[in-house]
């Protein structure tokens, strides 16, 4: 009796062990990526498109070293490798923008198993302006909405765009010597911001921008139509003056802009409900087990921005979509 139980419960083991793994009919498509933060969204972005018929392994691009970044996923031994069981997802850099100025951005425009982010990076859909809200209360527990996200960063792009058109122009020009993309960061980079009145940080990058363009204007006025037919081709792109905070380096924008807004911001967020609950606390000792239970429920903004997922409605990120379908339709 108890040798024939024992069976019977080996048998039941073996068959929902063998549930758990994945399909054999399945086609598994790996897909190499840049770093470690870049398997976590990379891994996001694919998932949605995981079915019956096929399913994503997300990686870093070698198992015998330690080396990552875009040229580890490009332009080592798997570049050859690409195909339908095979994909590089990296970051846009400026390589979408540069058009074919480069060999790398010839590489990923016209390789059909090279997937980019369109903006520059992962972290510019992590600082997407329509989630920023919802990224605060994530990380406070206060909805109390105190700026408009949408409207700052909208500011912000306008006064960016026609420095960051030059930034684009000398990397096309490769002229690197005299306007690089730190020097182009240290003009777009936001002093302490105020969370009552933000607008005054932007004033003051403004003045600065100004005086930069006016610069590069004066020293290269050949350019002037050129630069006004970038603008155009831009626009073709998907660049605009609202949105080109998603062009923008990804670390400066997430370090330099929107931390430099979300950390005053979260820090009253926090005050404010840490005085309602000491309004509405009846004694000392509700207050203190209230407050410290409150505090334990919060995350670090840095670290939900990081994290969150709200950037989906992005137009750019429903560009990427588009050509993961695409390639998901030649392959099936």
């Amino acid at each position: 009796m108890g040798k024939r139980l024992s069976e019977n419960l080996s048998s039941l083991y073996i068959g929902a062990a063998n549930t758990l793994k994945p399909k054999k009919s399945r086609r598994k498509v790996v897909a190499y990526v840049e770093s470690y933060d870049d398997v976590s969204f990379w891994r996001t972005v694919l998932g949605e498109f995981e079915d019956d018929s096929c399913y994503f392994e997300v990686m870093l691009p070698s198992r015998t070293t330690l080396a990552k970044g875009k040229k580890s996923v490009l332009m080592n031994e798997l570049g050859p490798q690409l195909g339908q069981n095979m994909i590089a997802c990296v970051d846009s850099d400026y390589d979408y923008l540069l058009q074919g100025a480069t060999r790398t951005s010839r590489y990923i425009i016209n390789n059909r198993y090279v997937f980019h982010t369109y903006a520059y990076a992962i972290e510019n859909y992590q600082c997407y302006a329509g989630a920023l809200h919802e990224v605060c209360v994530m990380a406070t527990l206060n909805d109390h909405p105190l700026v408009d996200f949408v409207a700052f960063m909208r500011l912000y792009s306008r006064i960016a765009y026609p420095l960051f058109i030059w930034s684009v122009w000398f990397y096309r020009k490769h002229i690197l010597s005299e306007f690089s993309l730190l020097d182009f960061c240290s003009f777009v980079k936001l002093d302490q911001v105020s969370v009552y009145h933000p607008e005054r940080s932007l004033e003051s990058m403004n003045r600065k921008v100004k005086r930069k363009l006016q610069d590069l204007e004066h020293r290269h006025p050949k350019v002037l139509q050129e630069i006004e037919d970038m603008k155009e081709e831009f626009t073709r792109l998907g660049v605009t003056p609202d949105n080109t905070y998603m062009f923008i380096q990804g670390h400066h924008v997430m370090d330099n802009v929107v931390m430099k807004l979300l950390t005053p911001v979260c820090n009253v967020l926090r005050r404010e409900r840490e005085a309602e609950i000491k309004e509405l606390a009846e004694h000392d000792m509700q207050f203190h087990n209230e407050l410290t239970s409150y505090q334990r429920r919060q995350l670090g903004v840095d670290i939900v921005l990081r994290k969150h997922t709200s950037y989906k409605d992005s137009p750019l990120y429903k560009k990427l979509e588009y050509d993961i379908k695409r390639f998901l339709k030649r392959i099936n």
